[in-house]
């Protein structure tokens, strides 16, 4: 290992060592009850709160994926795809997140999502909460394996070290702070990655203009690949017969331009992932720990704010990396390594460990929560909701660590081919909670004849849209080449709403707490 390699190694290690000091600081405190564990006592403040949101949401994928597809074919995909986050950011904190808040509290003080809409409906068999909490494991082993892949990446990039082996280790350390901290843990570092991601977005960014000649040359330069910064085209590499793109005189060769998607059916198919913030469990919770709905407000400025910045960053850096290192990545793979390439060429050794070091930290928010959220479906929704209902605070933290120790494991599993793409692994897994949970929560904040029947038939509709949506239909292409999100959002909407008129009315009991939940955290 190189002198700059042990520079880089000495910025992450201060790194990790601030992150894991957090999580045993936190340790008392949150292992004082499984509230404090899972939702850190409803004391979160409105910097907290927004940060803690963001950097959960976006993860790895924001500075490995989203690059990555900007480099490889242009502006087009990450654009549409960015443009349709921040809408959906706005739209979630502005309508849902006070509700939540109140609604959550009103609902039997509910701690976890499958909770709320169990408490929500008065579902004393649990069945929602056992299908919600189902539906959770599910896709949160899948988004765990997408934040491990980026943890290989990262370090395989960086040191040249296999990438197995570095996969596991940042597995590892995401694992025990989790479990050592819980919530608390998770949510103070997410204020301080949130921070480091947000300016290594920007500090990278602004560098590689500077690498690639300035914004003249770089608009020039991009300007004469075909379909490259074009919003309705895409950039078409010429492949060769291993898959990787054709080189020729020291610059990448590109065809014609090609009509993006299927024109307006992928522009909309990118919008759609803003749907998916309605039923996103690591954003939700945050709404439902704000320390007072009053808060809210700021939060969603804070939170906007700090989305918008980092998503125009990110597919910056990937166009412009294209202008500053045009032949360095040959597949769209290896592509979404371009914003680490770029930090080690024009920073310092130590600065760049502490600059890419916002990448682990995006990653370490996401599969933390992803951990948390899951562990406490298993352990507060299926052990104690279910099979145990009269088990103690220790059994049901003892539960939900078991709960985090297999969640890591099929999450490791998932991440051992490292040619997948961030961006199609976690793509799925926003679907999946996108459609089973968005119109789910919509109607249960707003529409007061939901019933229970309905919501149970919104969220399976959703999940069992969204897997065969992606698996078979998808391949017929034309209108159905759109993202499974958009259908399993729409099929989920009229499943709530057909079968909740075809059933019986709510209880008085659930349409009063409905009426007055909006009066509750005044």
């Amino acid at each position: 290992m190189s002198v700059d390699d042990i520079q880089v190694v000495l910025a992450m290690a201060l790194y990790f060592v601030v992150v894991l000091a957090v999580g045993f600081f936190y340790l008392k405190k949150s292992n004082a009850s499984s509230e404090n564990y899972f939702l850190g006592g409803r004391g979160l403040g409105p910097w907290l709160t927004a940060l803690s949101a963001e950097a959960s949401d976006m993860s790895g994928w924001l500075l490995m994926g989203l690059p990555g597809i900007a480099y490889f074919t242009g502006a087009s995909d990450a654009m549409w795809t960015a443009i349709g986050l921040a809408i959906g950011t706005y739209l979630n904190w502005k309508f849902v997140a006070k509700r939540l808040r109140k609604y959550s509290e009103v609902a039997g003080n509910a701690i976890t999502l499958p909770d709320f809409f169990s408490n929500r409906f008065h579902d004393n068999k649990r069945v929602l909460m056992s299908v919600a909490a189902l539906i959770i494991l599910l896709f949160f082993c899948i988004y765990c394996g997408s934040c491990f892949v980026t943890c290989g990446k990262l370090f395989a990039t960086l040191f040249g070290l296999d990438y197995t082996t570095m996969m596991i280790l940042g597995a590892l350390v995401v694992f025990v702070y989790t479990f050592v901290g819980g919530y608390l843990s998770v949510c103070t570092t997410d204020l301080i990655q949130g921070t480091i991601m947000v300016c290594a977005l920007v500090v990278v960014f602004v560098g590689s203009v500077a690498m690639a000649g300035g914004v003249d040359n770089t608009v020039a330069f991009l300007q004469s690949i075909p379909g490259f910064l074009s919003a309705t085209h895409q950039a078409s590499p010429v492949l060769d017969a291993t898959g990787n793109q054709v080189v020729e005189g020291g610059l990448p060769v590109f065809g014609e331009a090609v009509v993006y998607g299927s024109g307006i059916i992928t522009i909309v198919s990118c919008l759609a992932w803003g749907l998916g913030y309605f039923g996103m469990p690591q954003v939700l919770v945050r709404f439902m720990s704000v320390r007072h709905s009053k808060e809210i407000k700021k939060s969603r400025i804070i939170a906007v704010v700090w989305v918008v910045v980092s998503l125009a960053s990110a597919v910056c850096i990937g166009l412009v990396g294209r202008a500053a290192i045009p032949t360095a990545f040959l597949t769209a793979s290896s592509a979404e390594s371009v914003f680490v390439v770029l930090a080690q060429i024009m920073l310092p050794s130590f600065a760049c460990g502490l600059v890419v070091s916002g990448i682990f930290a995006a990653t370490m928010s996401s599969s933390s929560s992803y951990l948390l959220i899951a562990g406490s479906a298993i352990a507060q929704n299926l052990y104690k909701g279910l099979i145990n209902k009269n088990a103690t605070e220790a059994q049901t933290m003892f539960v939900s660590r078991v709960a985090l120790t297999v969640i890591l494991i099929f999450g490791i599993l998932i991440a051992l081919d490292q040619n997948s793409s961030i961006f199609q692994v976690v793509s799925y897994a926003w679907a999946g909670f996108g459609a089973s949970f968005g119109p789910l929560m919509l109607c249960s904040l707003y529409w007061r004849r939901t019933n229970r029947q309905g919501a149970l038939a919104g969220m399976i509709t959703g999940a069992v849209t969204v897997i065969a949506w992606n698996l078979f239909i998808k391949q017929l292409g034309g209108i159905f080449a759109v993202y499974e999100l958009l259908p399993g959002f729409i099929f989920a909407l009229i499943a709530i709403v057909v079968v909740s008129l075809l059933t019986e009315k709510p209880s008085k009991e659930v349409t009063d707490e409905f009426d007055r939940y909006m009066d509750a955290d005044v």
